[in-house]
């Protein structure tokens, strides 16, 4: 897939151009208007524009009232470009809509002992595209994980190579069709197009892994508001996304519950005194808390801090233990290596990190968002690692063999990518997936 929107004219002809990405969650909606500049290393992006606001109309991801959302994308765009002083058409969409879920498919086809060509390796390519097709899907990311030429693994490029067969491993990454739609006509509304999309996991991974740990395997936890997704890399590649629909509102709202408070109070209570782990004085510490239905005259209830442990521990227990579970049933218990790193914004809370690294057995860290010019100190921690990774997509991402919007898949389409090669060819199908929709 491309890198953030189309280029302007000004890019179009050898300038440097500007790009708009748009992240959508259930907490907040982020704008970030990009410039990219020549260097002598190559280009590099600079933020030149802001704009963020709380999310109306967003929940787990998905849209439940899509005028709330497009007002809200609108006024964060407008900040955004007032900001930049440009005006933007398209934007890369930065979301879990349609909750994101991997598939992957291993294909191999004959070569006959010759140096493998463009045409062998678009073939296997299609065919792997083909096996994933579903119908009520949007297909987002696909990429090559490794190819393989006769009995030599761990091949980068098979062309000119010669060998008997030719296998690759496809990873693609796929969402709901109808929630994905439903936002982007939220964007719609703004009279903006979407360029593409990018699965927040897979965007905050590539901001918030240092290093070689993409390499030696890790796996990225981004910790939102309704949801916590997971990205897995090994070998410089993504292999798995995943996502579960419990997140820090959960935790706010257990605690609004188990203090008999209204959850705006939950929410700072959480913030101000909340941890995943206890202390030797939590016990003799008082909180205080709102009732309810409180009166004009109502005194603040309290309660002891170990109390308000208690209550956000086993719902963060459950949600690495449900990672835990999907890593377990993905077969990825040992590809997604060592290596674990917390983003997003409810991974701030004291203790998260610790908490993590005992339920999943892993070197743990907190990761925040790489470094891109014009970024201030505001927007440069956890809750905006999705964000910064579609800024910083075009130096770490692997090359992927889709561009543009999503591939929207139909059941009419599906079986007519589904036909046997005899009958449509691996052309045909190739043809189908670069020039459809």
């Amino acid at each position: 897939m491309g890198l953030f929107t189309r280029k302007t004219a000004d890019a179009a002809n050898g300038k440097p151009g500007i790009y708009a990405a748009l992240e959508i969650g259930a907490a907040k909606t982020v704008c970030f208007i990009v410039k990219m500049e020549a260097t002598l290393t190559g280009p590099r992006p600079r933020v030149v524009g802001v704009g963020h606001h709380s999310s109306a109309g967003m929940r787990a991801g998905g849209v439940v009232d899509i005028d709330a959302a497009a007002s809200v994308i609108r006024a964060v765009v407008d900040n955004a470009e007032r900001m930049a002083r440009h005006a933007v058409s398209e934007v890369s969409l930065v979301t879990t809509a349609g909750s994101p879920a991997s598939e992957r498919v291993s294909i191999e086809a004959p070569v006959s002992g010759r140096e493998v060509s463009e045409r062998d390796r678009n073939r296997v390519l299609s065919a792997g595209l083909q096996q994933c097709a579903r119908p009520g899907r949007a297909m987002l990311h696909a990429m090559p994980v490794a190819w393989r030429v006769d009995d030599n693994r761990g091949v980068k490029d098979p062309r000119g190579m010669a060998g008997r067969s030719l296998a690759v491993d496809l990873h693609v990454i796929s969402a709901d069709a109808d929630p994905l739609r439903n936002l982007m006509n939220a964007v719609a509304q703004c009279r903006l197009e979407v360029s593409e999309v990018i699965a927040s996991p897979y965007a905050a991974a590539l901001s918030v892994l240092a290093g070689d740990e993409a390499l030696l395997g890790a796996t990225v936890i981004d910790m939102g508001a309704d949801t916590t997704s997971l990205a897995v890399f090994a070998d410089g590649v993504p292999v798995h996304v995943d996502m579960i629909p419990v997140g820090g509102n959960h935790v706010t709202r257990d605690i609004a519950r188990g203090l008999s408070t209204p959850v705006h109070a939950a929410e700072r209570i959480k913030a101000l005194y909340g941890s995943a782990l206890d202390s030797p004085d939590d016990d003799r510490a008082m909180i205080e808390a709102p009732p309810v239905a409180a009166g004009p005259d109502a005194g603040m209830n309290q309660y002891p801090r170990a109390m308000l442990n208690a209550i956000i521990r086993p719902r963060l227990e459950e949600i690495f233990e449900l990672i835990r579970y999907r890593l377990d049933a993905a077969g990825l218990s040992e590809a997604s290596g060592r290596i674990l790193v917390l983003t997003g914004g409810a991974s701030q809370l004291p203790g998260v990190v610790e908490l993590a690294g005992r339920v999943l057995r892993r070197q743990t860290r907190l990761g925040r968002p790489a470094a891109i010019a014009g970024l201030g100190d505001a927007l440069a921690g956890p809750g905006f690692a999705a964000s910064t990774g579609s800024l910083a997509r075009h130096a770490r991402a692997p090359a992927e063999i889709l561009s543009g919007p999503p591939r929207f898949i139909t059941a009419a389409s599906a079986r007519r990518v589904a036909r046997p090669a005899s009958q449509s060819g691996p052309s045909a199908i190739w043809r189908w997936f670069a020039e459809s929709f």
